[in-house]
């Protein structure tokens, strides 16, 4: 049985962040992942604030598709606003197959080992060690263990990380060929066709991601007679492309991410943005913190991994507990959220800032919630 310093379940932008940070500090690190991921389409709509540059050392425009400029909002497909983003918070457009080979490559180049297709049957605490065992019998030991396997992780609840209460937001994905209508650097918000949701168009390299998702209430997802509107608006037949179904894990109150010797990060932490649906941000950030507190932790510069936890909640938590108002309102309340929040003139670079994270949730929510409650009643 072989033994390492960490062992990360999960090989996607998370895991492969936080495994090129810890191979980078010297630490033996093996990704396990159970799917063979070269050539997989995945479902993500690929947004992603530029500002997540500054957790690398090496340049990540390799894997951007496209820099957004303008964004494009629709109530029912009319009642345009056109927002220009601010040249201080760009957005890029990547393809998640791409970035999380070019982290992994990098993560590899530092040091780090993959194994796949490698299934997680059971983790055991023993001792100060963690055992890893394959649905295979393969077993491996370490001192610390990450779990980055997503949305569909159950580990985190086996372990009792993140919230005990699962929150998830339903999505159907499309990929597709061709630019349709969609103008370069110009990604499209629609909010009016999805109940207690919205649909997006993000432009890529000879295609277009587009994703329909609902965020509270029974999550009931009517992407089909979305898509059937939506597609025709952007150029595209109504039944073009093949629908990916998936439920991503959201933000659902201040959990303790940590155990001994154990951290979850990523759509398996449930950090996604319970009203913008960003998950890219919040998982690579939780992925270079967990990384801090691990390797100060393997050093023995710290008695556990509540730094991680702390950092998390301040860095992230607070501004979600707010971003969760917030989508609770305007969801229940779409249109008027739409005409007071989206084409407010201020808007835009509200939601680029929020993105960037140059601002958070709580220094717009309280002037948000009470203007929205206040036109409703």
């Amino acid at each position: 049985m072989s033994s390492n310093d960490v062992l990360i379940i999960g090989a996607g932008a998370a895991g492969c962040t936080a495994a090129f940070h810890l191979a980078k500090a010297g630490h033996q690190v093996i990704l396990l992942e159970q799917k063979e991921t070269k050539n997989m389409i995945k479902p993500c709509g690929g947004g992603m604030a530029a500002s997540v540059q500054r957790w690398f050392p090496f340049e990540l425009n390799q894997a951007v598709d496209e820099v957004i400029s303008k964004v494009n909002f629709t109530w029912c497909l009319k009642d345009q606003v056109i927002a220009e983003l601010p040249g201080s918070s760009p957005f890029w457009i990547v393809r998640r197959e791409i970035l999380d080979e070019l982290i992994l490559s990098e993560a590899i180049n530092a040091g780090a080992q993959i194994l796949k297709p490698f299934l997680v049957k059971s983790l055991q605490r023993k001792g100060k060690t963690w055992q890893v065992t394959s649905m295979g019998g393969q077993q491996i030991e370490s001192k610390a263990i990450v779990i980055a396997n997503g949305s569909g992780s159950h580990w985190p609840k086996v372990l009792g990380l993140g919230p005990k209460i699962q929150h998830h937001a339903t999505t159907t994905s499309v990929r597709l060929e061709g630019r349709g209508l969609l103008k370069e650097g110009t990604a499209r918000f629609e909010f009016g066709l999805v109940h207690h949701g919205f649909a997006w168009a993000f432009p890529i390299a000879g295609g277009v991601n587009i994703g329909v998702g609902t965020f509270i209430g029974r999550n009931s997802n009517n992407s089909e007679k979305v898509l059937e509107k939506l597609l025709p608006n952007l150029g595209f037949e109504s039944n073009a492309g093949k629908r990916q179904n998936s439920q991503l894990r959201v933000w659902n109150g201040h959990h303790s991410l940590h155990a001994e010797g154990i951290i979850a990060i990523g759509d398996a932490a449930s950090l996604c943005d319970p009203f913008l649906a960003e998950g890219l941000r919040p998982a690579i950030m939780s992925a270079y913190e967990g990384a801090l507190a691990l390797d100060n932790w393997l050093k023995d510069d710290c008695e556990d991994l509540s730094n991680y936890s702390a950092v998390m909640k301040i860095k992230w938590g607070n501004s979600m507990a707010w971003g969760k108002r917030i989508a609770q309102v305007f969801y229940r309340f779409p249109k008027v959220g739409y005409q007071l929040g989206i084409k407010r003139p201020t808007a835009p670079q509200r939601i680029a800032q929020i993105l960037s994270g140059e601002m958070g949730y709580e220094d717009i929510a309280q002037r948000v919630i009470k203007r929205l409650l206040f036109q409703r009643n």
